[in-house]
């Protein structure tokens, strides 16, 4: 997937105004409170892992991989939006950041289970770890491919 195509999605453009409230919501962490500070190095992990997942996501065709980027994208906005909890706990003065930023994170997974339905469910290799396959696909199913003869009928025999 080319950059502008990539850049002009909506999902990828929400991730990153994910990304730009979660940093903000970081800089105005004291950097004396300790738990705050974790929790907002952690969200703020998860935040960079967004966009760069979606794109691995697009950059590919196999089903399996596209399911494996969305579900590490899935854990990473669910952690971010939980992270909201532990600044509440901690009576975090810019509550309006943290609405802000749940509110993102509720638009971006509409847009989010939008796109996983885009997903080529034909276009797969069996995941042998069963996580990724898609529906009616089991992971100890034989490969079709390994039916096929790779014998030469062409060749002479010596």
């Amino acid at each position: 997937m080319n950059r502008e195509k990539l850049q002009a999605m909506p999902l990828y453009r929400k991730a990153l105004e994910i990304l730009e409230i979660v940093d903000r919501i970081v800089r105005l962490v004291p950097e004396e409170n300790e738990f705050t500070a974790t929790v907002a190095g952690n969200m703020y992990s998860d935040a960079l892992q967004l966009a760069p997942k979606i794109a691995g996501a697009e950059g590919v065709d196999l089903y399996d991989i596209k399911m494996e980027n969305a579900a590490i994208i899935r854990k990473c906005a669910r952690e971010i939006y939980v992270g909201c909890n532990g600044f509440l706990m901690e009576d975090f003065k810019e509550v309006e950041y943290l609405e802000m930023l749940r509110s993102e994170i509720d638009e971006f997974r509409v847009l989010f289970a939008e796109w996983v339905k885009t997903f080529d469910q034909w276009n797969y290799v069996i995941d042998r770890w069963g996580l990724f396959n898609p529906p009616g696909v089991n992971y100890d199913d034989i490969d079709p491919d390994d039916n096929i003869p790779w014998d030469n009928p062409f060749d002479e025999e010596d």
